[in-house]
């Protein structure tokens, strides 16, 4: 894997900037703020910014989470980015929120905006990087859970699993996706 790519999902607007369901959204914005990027529009379906230094586009999907495989799909043929060289970041309520856990591929596990993709690309051989953001309460339905916002202890857990996703994203660029896997993916 030559990481060219990497897709934070989430949903745009106000109303979800800080949902669970954006966290992909705010790792890419971390990425952005922490090097030399600047936002453009690719064709009214999502924001790009490319590193000068190192080529690596970071990307968010405006079309909403349920859509997020059209950007996918035509921002990567616009740039000539082969599959195997994007990685999807997104929620999951399967992990406790502190955790992430990258895989080579692997089904949606229910997350639209990953089904999206797979059914866009036709295969589940897309690389992720998922970060957790559970456990979902036993009497709360899942839409209203990721469309939550995460209270204050909760905030600066995510910071801290912001920075070490960010960090991943790192290892899978310099070192390739085994070499992140082993480092980040929890063991138990």
């Amino acid at each position: 894997m030559a990481l060219k790519l990497v897709v934070g999902l989430g949903n745009p607007g106000p109303e979800y900037e800080d949902t669970r369901h954006n966290v992909g959204f705010r790792l890419a914005d971390r990425l952005v703020g922490e090097a030399d990027f600047s936002w453009k529009d690719f064709k009214g379906l999502g924001i790009a910014a490319k590193s000068e230094a190192g080529g690596l586009w970071i990307a968010k999907p405006m079309t909403y989470m349920n859509l997020s495989g059209e950007f996918v799909q035509k921002f990567a043929a616009y740039h000539n980015i082969a599959l195997e060289d994007i990685l999807i970041v997104y929620d999951e309520m399967a992990l406790p929120l502190g955790k992430i856990r990258l895989r080579k591929n692997g089904s949606a596990g229910g997350q639209k905006g990953m089904k999206s993709i797979i059914q866009h690309f036709g295969t589940e051989n897309v690389a992720r990087l998922r970060i957790g953001i559970g456990p979902q309460p036993e009497k709360m339905d899942a839409s209203s859970f990721v469309l939550g916002r995460f209270n204050k202890s909760e905030e600066n857990e995510l910071d801290a699993v912001l920075a070490s996703a960010a960090e991943a994203v790192g290892t899978v660029r310099e070192n390739g996706i085994d070499v992140a896997m082993n480092r980040y993916n929890p063991t138990a």
